[in-house]
């Protein structure tokens, strides 16, 4: 059945706003992204692939999510390897230092991701669902034995959020902390778990306009960048 919109309608159809040239090449672009990354999570998740690149994952601005560049996730990497000694590893929300970490040491087993995003439950068994709101609410086998190595980066900057996430790793009874946010929250950390700042400065993909540091509960190479 053809059926005929009303003059006033057609008018109203004819004169509705149009996306520009440019903003539909834009749209096509931004559409044609999600499903490639998209299709290279699917990849992932049938390949169990040990040390997947961050990129797999675009950042979600909604979640706060904004990934560490190449240098700064590789240098926090190797910070962990050197202080954790061989011991397990607890990356809270920070899963491009995570992935760093499997690909410096693709067969180890004893790097977690704690992590509300649940894109990343490909990663299998080293995923742990975080929820930050929920500070104590994990897996009994994650609790049975301290996590000697922890580094957070936690979603916001706020002190409702570091109080809560400090006391997550409080629970994890870590020796070794790292912790990345923003300069604002430097007194907080020194006063929630005695924190100092280091000179080493992270830095992300996309520039930030939050002035970011890193802290350490311990003294380091990360001291004198």
């Amino acid at each position: 059945v053809l059926h005929c919109l009303p003059d006033a309608m057609a008018d109203q159809a004819d004169d509705a706003p149009a996306l520009s040239e440019y903003a539909a090449a834009a749209l096509a672009e931004f559409l044609r992204e999600q499903e490639e990354a998209q299709r290279r999570l699917d990849a992932l998740a049938e390949s169990a692939a040990a040390a997947p690149e961050i990129d797999v994952f675009t950042e979600d601005w909604q979640l706060s999510q904004f990934w560490y560049d190449d240098k700064t996730a590789e240098r926090l990497a190797e910070e962990i390897i050197r202080v954790s000694n061989g011991g397990r590893v607890a990356c809270l929300s920070c899963p491009s230092v995570f992935m760093k970490l499997r690909k410096l040491e693709p067969d180890s087993t004893r790097f977690f991701l704690f992590e509300y995003d649940k894109r990343f439950e490909v990663l299998g068994d080293a995923f742990v669902f975080y929820d930050y709101s929920e500070p104590t609410a994990l897996p009994a086998s994650i609790l049975a034995e301290p996590i000697p190595t922890v580094i957070a980066d936690p979603p916001f900057l706020s002190l409702e959020c570091a109080a809560k996430v400090s006391e997550t790793i409080r629970v994890l009874r870590p020796a070794h902390i790292l912790y990345c946010t923003g300069a604002i929250m430097g007194d907080t950390l020194s006063a929630l778990l005695g924190l100092h700042e280091c000179a080493f400065r992270p830095a992300h993909s996309h520039q930030l306009q939050n002035d970011f540091r890193c802290f350490t509960s311990y003294p380091s190479p990360l001291d004198t960048a």
